[in-house]
Formats: C-alpha cells, sequence, structure tokens
C-alpha cells in the first residue's frame, strides 16, 4: 500500500492553513505536527524531493525481510521492544531500499515533512521507538538493529524530544516554530489525561490501537504486546504498551465496498437492527493479525453464516469482531500490568458509533469512557508544542482535563462476556490455523 508524498504535504500545508483561516485574528503560536509512525519514504536531503513513493503502515511485502531475520527476532526484540513484524518502519526502509530504489535518504514520513517545513533533520523518540532500530532503554539509534537491516545508523535523523523548537516554517503564511512533534497514538495518549502507569486509551480509526502507559521504566511485554516510547520530555522517558488491531474503520470500508453497509455512518442503524449476530463470528484480519499472535499473513474470517443470515447480522458481527480484538489486547495489557484495566478511555471517529462503544464495554465489563472530540491525536501534539514553547510547566498543565461525552457501561453479564470472547478467540484459532 502507498501513498503519494507530494499529496500528503500537500494535504498538511492545507490543514493548517485551513486552521489559521478558521483562527481569524486568534492566529497561533506554534506548529506541531503528528504523523503515522510506520510509515516511510525515500527522499533527497538536499532538494527535499520525494525518491519514492511513501510505503504506509498496512503495507505487508517486507514480510521476506522479516523471514530472512527469524533468527534474531528474540534479539532484536530484547533491544527495541518491538516483535519482528512488517508493521514497522525497519523491514518497509530495507523493502524499499532492495526494490525500489538506493538513492536519497529512507526515513519515517515525519523527518521528511518537517525538513519540507523547513525544520531540522529530526524525528521525535516516541516515533522513532516504532522503527525497530531504536535501542529502547537508551533511546539511541542501536547499530546492531541498523546493520541487521542494512541500514547506516550515521544517516538516520537526530532522536529529540517530543517538546521543544525543531526549527521555524513559513508554510502556513507568517513564521511560527515547530515545538510539538510525536507519532499519532502515543499523542492521543497524551491527550486522553492516561499519565500514570496503568492509564489506558484506545484509538479507533483505519484501526483500533490500545496504548498503556507503564512510567519510566521501559518494560518488555510478556504477553505479545509492543514496547514503546510514549513521550521523552527534557531528555526523561514515559513508556507504553501498545496493541493494534490493523483492520477497524477499513473493515467497515470493506463492508461498504462490498454492498453489505451504506457507508460507516450506517454502522449503528444497519448492526442494531438485530439484537444479536445470530451466530454469526468475524476475525477481523483483513491485513493480517497484530498483537499479540504478530501474524501478517493470516486472512480474515467470517464464520456461522447460514440461510437465516442478514445484513444486520454480518455487520453487527463485524463490530463485535473489532471489540473482542480491543478486549484480547486489554486482557493481554492486565497480564503484563499485573492487574486489570478499571477504565478505557477512548477515541477516533469510530467512538460515534454507540454499537461499537456498547459492544466494548461488554466485552471488557468495564466502562468505557468516549471522548468529547474525536480528534486526541491533535489535542495531544498541541499540549506538546506548549510545552515546547514553555506555556505549561508540566504534561498534566499542557493537557488540561481530558473531556468525557459519555460514559458507557456493560449491558451483559461477566459471564455472556466471557462466552462471546470464547466463540471469538476459537474462530480466531482457526484462521491461524489455515495459514
Amino acid at each position: 500500500m502507498e501513498a503519494d508524498p507530494e499529496e500528503l504535504f500537500g494535504s498538511v500545508v492545507a490543514a493548517g492553513r485551513q486552521a489559521l483561516a478558521a483562527a481569524g485574528g486568534a492566529g497561533a503560536d506554534a506548529v506541531a505536527l503528528a504523523n503515522q509512525g510506520e510509515t516511510v519514504l525515500a527522499w533527497d536531503r538536499r532538494t527535499g524531493r520525494p525518491l519514492s513513493p511513501a510505503i504506509v503502515w498496512q503495507d505487508r511485502r517486507s514480510g521476506g525481510v522479516c523471514a530472512r531475520l527469524a533468527d534474531r527476532s528474540a534479539e532484536l526484540a530484547a533491544i527495541t521492544g518491538l516483535p519482528l513484524d512488517p508493521y514497522f518502519a525497519a523491514p518497509k526502509m530495507t523493502w524499499l531500499r532492495e526494490n525500489l530504489t538506493a538513492e536519497g535518504t529512507v526515513t519515517t514520513t515525519d523527518s521528511w515533512l518537517l525538513a519540507r517545513l523547513g525544520a531540522r533533520y529530526v524525528t521525535d523518540a516516541a516515533t522513532a521507538s516504532r522503527t525497530l532500530l531504536l535501542d529502547l532503554d537508551r533511546t539511541a539509534w542501536s547499530e546492531t538493529a541498523c546493520v541487521a537491516f542494512g541500514l547506516d545508523p550515521a544517516a538516520l535523523p537526530e532522536v529529540t524530544d517530543c517538546a521543544g523548537v525543531v526549527g521555524e516554517t513559513t508554510a502556513f503564511g507568517p513564521s511560527l516554530p515547530v515545538a510539538g512533534i510525536a507519532v499519532d497514538q502515543q499523542a492521543a495518549l497524551l491527550a486522553e489525561g492516561c499519565l500514570a502507569a496503568g492509564d489506558a486509551k484506545c484509538t479507533y480509526g483505519t484501526g483500533a490501537f490500545l496504548l498503556v502507559t507503564t512510567g519510566s521504566q521501559a518494560a518488555r511485554s510478556e504477553a505479545g504486546l509492543s514496547s514503546s516510547v510514549a513521550w521523552r520530555l527534557d531528555g526523561t522517558m514515559t513508556y507504553c504498551l501498545d496493541g493494534q488491531v490493523y483492520t477497524a474503520g477499513s473493515a467497515l470500508r470493506w463492508l461498504t465496498e462490498t454492498g453489505l453497509l451504506d457507508g460507516p455512518a450506517a454502522l449503528d442503524a444497519t448492526g442494531g437492527s438485530v439484537p444479536d449476530t445470530g451466530g454469526v463470528t468475524f476475525v477481523p484480519a483483513l491485513a493480517g493479525l497484530g498483537a499479540p499472535y504478530w501474524a501478517p499473513d493470516v486472512r480474515g474470517a467470517l464464520a456461522g453464516l447460514h440461510l437465516g443470515t442478514t445484513r444486520g447480522h454480518i455487520v453487527r458481527a463485524v463490530a463485535e469482531g473489532i471489540a473482542a480484538s480491543v478486549a484480547q489486547l486489554v486482557a493481554a495489557a492486565a497480564a503484563d500490568l499485573g492487574r486489570p484495566l478499571t477504565a478505557l478511555r477512548v477515541d477516533g471517529g469510530l467512538t460515534r458509533s454507540r454499537l461499537l462503544m456498547q459492544a466494548q464495554a461488554d466485552l471488557l465489563q468495564v466502562p468505557v469512557l468516549v471522548g468529547r472530540t474525536p480528534d486526541a491525536t491533535a489535542l495531544g501534539v498541541a499540549a506538546l508544542a506548549r510545552l515546547g514553547l514553555g506555556e505549561a510547566a508540566s504534561a498534566a498543565e499542557a493537557v488540561g482535563t481530558a473531556e468525557v461525552e459519555r460514559t458507557v457501561e456493560p449491558a451483559i453479564t461477566a459471564d455472556q462476556a466471557a462466552e462471546r470472547m470464547t466463540l471469538f478467540l476459537a474462530a480466531t484459532d482457526r484462521a491461524l490455523a489455515r495459514r
């Protein structure tokens, strides 16, 4: 899967100019940039010209790179905190070098966007921790990992704090400092006020991404999650565990393209037209399985169809399959933490679906706290920019209170939730066995 880098840059500039126009006389104090941490491209550092398409985070063509390094997976995980999987940036960077171009430099998109905006050649510690190239304990490029992927650590960008001025830009009109940078999911974690160890959020967009703050120590997951930098402020690290469901919003797009759903906005009406899934189970592995399986070659599964199955049953099964996948990630996080989560904060466009949020609360058996705004990522990097300009003394002050629009409580019993999870996990096991 690819994207046009120039279209990406154009969308950033257009969005920034629209925001300034909407602000009117209020103006802006700084620019903040969030990014898809696992998307990469080749580019010319002298001119800023892209030399390849952007290879996006869902792309799986680097699976062969991972297969070649399979005997080093444990070593790389111990260094970086990440499993060896095509989802992360380094396998894509190696694949790009081997298949598209040996020219220029290859980085995640944030470094290129920042350079095009006029900032320094940098990447933030959170984004760097999503590459499979960063020593998670030192937050410095690992020579061992870089050599394994055939990459030169000296050619990689400087790893910086998430808050602090890294340059100035006139791309949006007036000269503005670039003062807050982070990978998208960690920015959302900050915006949701998940500052203490054990605080958790899930963002529902193209995929669904669970992050749990773990504190100042870079713990390695024993339950199949990945470990990353949440943010680095004044050289001090906060870490998190994270897990991914690769297809959430993209599963609804698939439903739409196949004619089973009249667009994502119809999820509640169609899925709510039936009281349950009618025995249908959906495993949302349309782009492989992420945590805790790390099985990029697994395909999605729709099981339990019968002559009485309707569109409503299938659509509801997709929603419940997404919720069950997230519930499995929450269980893995609880195992790593040694205690259950007591609530889950949620954001992203799909949180508008009451059907999905109710299914999530039901399967988790804890309250789901739906954020007032679905755009937590933007609020998170804005908070980092406040810190970078010295307008806030702490992350808590920069973020303020994460407002909750509604709280969704479980509507089924724990036994009913366990029964649904058992059916889902059995369907997942069958999908894994078909590889």
